[in-house]
């Protein structure tokens, strides 16, 4: 089972690898590889009160695979983007790889991706949601070796995530 000290962080070369896509005879693979995704993901929760999606190569896993888990949990396999639409809008992105860092990115409103879930069944997701989709798009940069820092809206584009200064409930 891996763990946070297994996330990839900045600077790591593989973070700028692109992934290969998940074969259906490594579909027996794919339950241990998403079991380690929902672990870290739960632990980065814990530890940095963010996180609703991770993707296998943060955790040195370059398949083309992503775990979501907003409302429920969502395994997307080999993820290939149909359309985007040409309405963009800016936020303050972040990232389990580096987790105090906030980065302005200008992503897509909406979109329509086909993939495969963990039965190996073919899906079309039309994703109108703005915060799904930018998440969405997070993930599957990362598949092709994209960091939310290289997609930085200009130089100033970057701040540090406030931390928590409260101890019991109590400001400190």
């Amino acid at each position: 089972m891996k763990h946070l000290a297994d996330l990839l962080l900045l600077g790591d070369p593989r973070l700028y690898e692109t992934c290969d896509p998940v074969l259906e005879s490594e579909l027996p693979l794919v339950t241990g590889w998403v079991a380690d995704l929902h672990n870290v993901m739960e632990e980065i929760r814990a530890r940095y009160q963010f996180g609703r999606g991770i993707a296998a190569p943060q955790l040195g896993i370059m398949k083309r695979l992503i775990y979501l888990n907003v409302d429920r949990p969502v395994v997307v396999i080999n993820p290939e983007f149909t359309s985007v639409s040409d309405d963009t809008d800016e936020l303050w992105d972040d990232c389990m790889s580096f987790p105090n860092l906030l980065v302005r990115v200008k992503r897509h409103r909406s979109l329509t991706m086909t993939f495969r879930d963990e039965h190996w069944q073919p899906h079309t997701w039309q994703v109108t949601d703005w915060a799904l989709s930018e998440l969405i798009q997070h993930e599957y940069d990362h598949l092709n070796g994209v960091l939310c820092t290289v997609r930085a809206v200009d130089a100033q584009s970057f701040r540090w995530r406030p931390t928590p200064t409260l101890t019991d409930g109590l400001p400190v």
